[in-house]
């Protein structure tokens, strides 16, 4: 099968490194100058116009996403050396927060539960209680309910420290309308599914170290052909075969932004187009700083979010890139955060850094001063309920990939992985039955 690829972010570089591996001709076009995607390193210039290398936001894996670290395997990388592994531990600046234990992750999520002195008995059962009648159910609910109605009867102090931030850094969307199916299925391959399924797994190299580069240098090696900077332009069916800017392909996965797809489409198949179309999308702020000398207690930290604080984690990189370039250098991540891009980027990074200031006070050797904000205006889709996605098949030869596409999880990079593998997986199946 000879395979046109478009779009150079996880889903698509999962779905050329797939079908390369089953034996196909692959071509990949990728619109911008660099592979990667959301996730991506970006060269820019910092305070005092110092050179620095940021990722394009503060990505998160989990020892849950299988599929993302077998590919990275699979182009040549070690996850265990690119990756910092961690248990998962939501400690605040003033509460030392849930921390799970090794183990199988059913005992070791009770032991921790039932030994976290900051609730009281009735809220730790509350919460036990909960999970046992989740999981009774399979991790399933009504499709139209929120996290915030699912979770209702908890307790607030469950509430707020381990639901609310949980579900805006899985879904970028708050528990007020997030998807409450979502939000379980999560919940379940995270917490419930094997040993170190929950674990973190936060990025020791810049992003486009871990799959983008790797990746690439793989795909040439393999006989890929990649175009970079290059838009496609038009996608035109042949009876059972695709042009994709005139040249002939047996199949085409799509898998660039839902708005992208959308375009090529809109002559083919309009009704995928227009659902395409329909997603809402919520932003991520990263907001870099910089305190020579300063340290926090750990690699991350959640943070309590407020009118006047909107950022729900720091992270300390230079405790996580474990050298001496990064040290010092902390990000804020500001997720879902529409309504405070709403009252602009400036008003946005001041609160946060005075959020920080406020919050991390003792930790701070000298005043943190700002590198650099970066803003993804359409980081991720809205994760609401009864959310309609576009389906992955839009026509004979023809699938689409990426996070947006129906499917178990939110808007990932294991879910883009999953998305991509599984495209050129069925278009080889379709092209070959």
């Amino acid at each position: 099968m000879k395979l046109a690829v478009i779009g150079g972010g996880w889903a698509g570089l999962a779905a050329a490194v797939q079908a390369i591996s089953d034996g196909h001709q692959v071509s990949l076009f990728e619109m911008a100058a660099q592979l990667g995607g959301r996730a991506r390193s970006v060269d820019c210039k910092g305070a005092e116009a110092q050179d620095l290398t940021l990722d394009n936001g503060q990505h998160i894996l989990i020892g849950a996403y299988r599929q993302s670290l077998a590919l990275m395997r699979q182009v040549g990388t070690e996850p265990e050396d690119l990756l910092l592994r961690l248990p998962l531990r939501l400690r605040y600046p003033d509460l030392e927060g849930l921390s799970l234990p090794s183990g199988h992750p059913v005992p070791a999520f009770a032991r921790a539960v039932v030994a976290y002195a900051q609730w009281t008995w009735p809220e730790r059962l509350s919460l036990l209680k909960h999970c046992a009648v989740w999981a009774l159910k399979g991790f399933r609910c009504d499709p139209r309910v929120s996290v915030a109605q699912l979770c209702a009867t908890l307790p607030r102090p469950v509430r707020e420290q381990l639901i609310d931030p949980l579900c805006v850094a899985a879904l970028n969307t708050p528990a007020a309308q997030a998807s409450a199916a979502v939000f379980l299925r999560v919940l379940k391959d995270a917490l419930f599914s094997g040993s170190g399924s929950s674990d973190l797994l936060l990025p020791r190299r810049p992003l486009s170290d871990l799959l983008a580069g790797p990746a690439a240098n793989w795909l040439r090696t393999q006989g890929a052909r990649l175009h970079l900077g290059q838009r496609v332009s038009s996608l035109v069916s042949e009876g059972a075969r695709w042009l994709v800017d005139g040249e002939r392909f047996d199949a085409v996965v799509l898998a660039c932004t839902a708005s992208e797809a959308a375009r090529l489409v809109e002559p083919i198949a309009a009704d995928w187009a227009q659902m395409a179309r329909g997603l809402h999308y919520e932003p991520i702020v990263t907001v870099y700083l910089q305190s020579p000398g300063s340290r926090l207690p750990g690699p991350m930290m959640a943070l309590h979010e407020g009118p006047q604080a909107p950022a729900q984690f720091v992270f300390d990189l230079g405790q996580i890139h474990q050298s001496d370039d990064a040290a010092g250098r902390f990000a804020l991540v500001i997720s879902g955060a529409r309504a405070w891009l709403d009252q602009g980027l400036d008003a946005t990074v001041e609160a946060s850094l005075q959020q920080a200031q406020r919050a991390l006070s003792t930790h701070w050797a000298t005043p943190p001063r700002l590198l650099r904000a970066l803003t993804e205006k359409r980081a991720t889709f809205a994760c609401t309920p009864g959310l309609r996605r576009p389906p992955a098949r839009i026509a004979s030869g023809l699938l689409a990939a990426g996070d947006y596409v129906q499917g178990p999880y939110p808007a990932t990079l294991e879910g883009a992985v999953m998305s991509g593998n599984a495209a050129a997986r069925d278009l080889a199946r379709e092209r070959s039955g």
